[in-house]
């Protein structure tokens, strides 16, 4: 059993990849996904659930931190394979604060948070220098300059991880290799043989085969549950559904909607996977089950699947990098019985910033974040959340947006530099790897968009010239969040004249 004598359940966060909030069952989507649709008429399903950012790197970092990524170096776009280590080395992340509380701690698949390569010339990339460079395009990351026979630092291991299994990125980037604790499993010695749709140029151990990379990780995930005494907590981050889309056989057909939806069975496989492994230790019932996902799905690649039949962000605005809710709004399930009530739903903002906060307060303490809250209380139905909770949104391109009661505001134009118009150009063009986006929002570009999310859900008509009291109340709500403008936000906008 768990440590039932103190309370401390055992901990599991499955983080899809470019999962949206429409792609599960549970959600009213006609992929199948029992295994999750199971922990929501077990749990609790959250309809108001967002990450940090609109893609990878910043989110994972916010989900590990309860931060929000834009206070630190990364203002925008995401890390490419061999980008420097994010988070800062005495930074409390999920894993060391379980750790030091008695939690064996394991995490596998997607890291996706930089890491400390040893170049060839004996240096390490420091993400924490002035000026230094974050963002690879495909030749800075192709690989040719990484001593690969070198220990990485600065990754899962260094922030409170017992134990590691995954990859450095996304599966479209380089390495094309497994890393076991802070070493590539194998070395990368020769360019990519087959490259799959999106993938960028880069090495590859031999026989590196995408198609089986998740079923690898939940695999080394079930190991680790089977081995682990005492409480744990168990990180799976799929690659699935992120392209490039390549389904075991075993699940390939699976949805009948193509291979994007067929990844998302996969994800609910792994979950199934995990939950026999729980259940077999007799410690399902000790064990707090969260699945959500990273950000919204990408839906402008046409051969994903038909978005006709299938809409992965339901009728949300948006996809994949937008501040519009396509882009971050999450399915956000969590099964702890005896606390959290069979069935059960909210509608009240939350945030992945939250759930460090809330893992803490499992165990029966308390750790102070920048920007997460402790949302137990709402999970378990003993309170109902704040709905006029402040939460910021940011793009691919380094835009924000508030979220404040009913109200949205968007600091930019259009997307906000996500993937819809206006949006990225070209960005997975050769010698590409850089964010091209629209207009920054500042005192030459200050129009942005305003929001009634109660009775405008799917953000179709801008508020923004009516309400200009509203719009300068909320950039001040903002402003005060985000302190200075070391966080990439403009202080000193005009904004529209209050009316009459």
């Amino acid at each position: 059993m768990s440590d039932t004598t103190t309370g401390r359940p055992n901990i599991v966060v499955v983080l899809a990849d470019d999962m949206g909030w429409g792609d599960l069952g549970c959600y009213g989507s006609a992929v199948p996904t029992p295994n999750i649709d199971r922990l929501a008429a077990e749990g609790v399903r959250a309809t108001n659930c967002h990450s940090a950012s609109a893609v990878c790197t910043p989110s994972r970092y916010a989900l590990m931190t309860g931060r929000y990524a834009w206070r630190g170096p990364l203002k925008n776009f995401v890390l490419m394979g061999h980008g420097p280590a994010l988070i800062e080395p005495d930074r409390t992340t999920l894993a060391s604060m379980l750790h030091d509380r008695g939690y064996t701690t394991g995490a596998f698949g997607k890291w996706h948070l930089g890491l400390g390569w040893r170049h060839t010339d004996g240096t390490v990339r420091d993400a924490f220098a002035p000026g230094a460079p974050l963002h690879d395009d495909v030749d800075t990351d192709f690989g040719r300059d990484i001593d690969y026979t070198a220990p990485v630092t600065g990754g899962p291991t260094e922030l409170g991880f017992d134990r590691f299994f995954g990859i450095a990125g996304s599966l479209d980037m380089p390495p094309y290799a497994f890393l076991d604790q802070d070493r590539t499993v194998g070395v990368p010695d020769r360019e990519k043989q087959r490259y799959l749709t999106e993938q960028r140029p880069g090495l590859q151990v031999e026989g590196f085969d995408e198609s089986e990379c998740d079923v690898r990780f939940t695999r080394e995930a079930v190991a680790f549950i089977e081995q682990a005494s005492g409480p744990f907590l168990c990180y799976l981050a799929p690659s699935a559904p992120h392209r490039p889309n390549v389904p075991p056989e075993f699940v390939r057909g699976r949805s009948g909607l193509g291979a994007r939806a067929d990844g998302v069975c996969l994800v609910d496989w792994a979950v199934g996977e995990l939950r026999a492994a729980i259940e077999a230790k007799g410690q399902l019932d000790d064990t707090l089950f969260i699945v959500t996902s990273d950000n919204g799905a990408v839906t402008y690649f046409t051969d994903d699947g038909d978005i006709r039949m299938h809409r992965p962000n339901g009728d949300w605005r948006g996809q994949k990098g937008d501040l519009w809710d396509g882009g971050h709004r999450e399915p956000f399930v969590a099964r702890w019985p005896g606390h959290v009530p069979a069935g059960s739903s909210t509608d009240a903002p939350i945030c992945l910033t939250d759930i460090l906060p809330s893992a803490a307060a499992a165990t029966g303490d308390a750790v102070p974040v920048d920007d997460g809250r402790d949302i137990l209380p709402i999970l378990t139905g003993a309170e109902a959340g704040d709905p006029d909770r402040p939460i910021v949104h940011h793009s691919l391109g380094g835009r924000f947006a508030l979220r404040v009661g009913k109200w949205k505001a968007i600091f930019s134009a259009g997307s906000g530099g996500g993937f819809s118009e206006p949006s990225i150009d070209n960005l997975f063009a050769t010698g590409s790897g850089k964010p091209h986006t629209a207009p920054p929002w500042d005192a030459q570009h200050p129009a942005g968009q305003l929001y009634d999310m109660e009775s405008d859900p799917g953000e179709t008509t801008n508020r923004w010239d009516d309400q200009p009291e509203l719009v300068a109340r909320l950039y001040d709500v903002l402003r005060g969040i985000c302190v200075d403008a070391s966080s990439g936000l403009a202080f000193d906008v005009p904004l529209p004249a209050p009316a009459g």
